[in-house]
């Protein structure tokens, strides 16, 4: 095999990647044990071979351009393999190691990911979790995610879904609002009650409620007499505390179901559910930490 890098180019896409990890050149020579005027010589010798500018640079910051976000991804893929191949061959790889970063929407987080993440803690101490409960959509590259929950699979051929869930739909409302509203007996009749409705992040459209009539699925738009954004479990507060009603995962309301805080409406028309899919990025090798975090999560 033909050599093209020699071991001052590879110094260079190190400080490169620990730069843009960083988001600083200072940051990133403390890191390294250098100064920041290496890591900025470093980063220019590598922008002159490549000839291509890889970061945008401020007074106060800098920022990788796009090419530089394509090029940081590649390469910091590609150093942590070659970390894995040399644990692997010093047998030092025994045990999963690093940070792992997680994004997760609210609802998945607190109910389902959260209390699986403290398990893996208890099996694989050595990996660092770092979980961003949100509902906002992310960016694999420019962000440094490992992997992410997202409630359908991407159309993005660079990235791996694998489904983890189909996650019940339950229409609930509380007992103090449906004594003063009644219970709607039809979904005719929820035209005329206070419908809590969650407005997605990415298209800041409200989500259609889901029903099965007659063996088939439809979408219905209640009332938007309440709307909640971000926080998704906003709805189930809502509801508890009379709000109105509110179409939400079975598994956030289970223990308000059984106290009766929450009653279910509408049963013959429910059945209905929402995928939950672990997304990562496509790579020939895993590092270790991720390949063990899915296999764990998909148990």
């Amino acid at each position: 095999m033909q050599r093209h890098f020699d071991d001052m180019q590879l110094g260079s896409i190190e400080l490169f990647v620990l730069a843009g990890e960083q988001g600083s050149f200072t940051a990133a020579a403390a890191m390294a044990g250098v100064t920041p005027a290496a890591v900025s010589r470093s980063v220019s010798r590598l922008e002159e071979r490549l000839g291509v500018r890889l970061f945008v640079r401020t007074t106060r910051q800098i920022r990788l351009t796009d090419g530089g976000k394509v090029y940081f991804e590649q390469c910091r893929q590609a150093l942590s393999q070659l970390v894995e191949a040399e644990r692997e061959v010093t047998g030092q790889q025994a045990k999963p190691s690093g940070k792992l970063r997680i994004s997760v929407p609210t609802p998945y987080a607190h109910y389902r990911l959260l209390e699986r993440v403290a398990a893996f803690r208890l099996q694989f101490p050595e990996v660092q979790v770092e979980v961003h409960v949100s509902n906002r959509n992310i960016d694999f590259a420019e962000e440094g995610y490992d992997l992410a929950v997202r409630g359908r699979a991407p159309q993005d051929s660079t990235l791996i879904a694998r489904k983890l869930e189909d996650a019940k739909l339950v229409l609930v409302a509380s007992p103090s609002y449906l004594k003063l509203r009644g219970k709607p007996k039809s979904l005719e009749e929820l035209a005329g009650h206070d419908c809590i409705q969650f407005v997605l992040p990415s298209t800041g459209r409200m989500i259609p409620w889901q029903f099965m009539r007659d063996g088939e699925e439809i979408e219905l738009t209640g009332s938007d007499a309440i709307v909640c954004a971000e926080d998704f479990l906003g709805m189930g507060t809502l509801a508890v505390h009379g709000g109105g009603i509110a179409q939400t995962y079975r598994f956030a309301v289970e223990r308000e179901l059984a106290s009766g805080a929450l009653v279910e409406l509408m049963p013959q028309h429910g059945g209905c559910s929402r995928p939950f899919y672990l997304i990562y990025p496509h790579a020939r090798h895993l590092s270790l930490r991720v390949r063990s975090f899915v296999d764990f999560l998909l148990r």
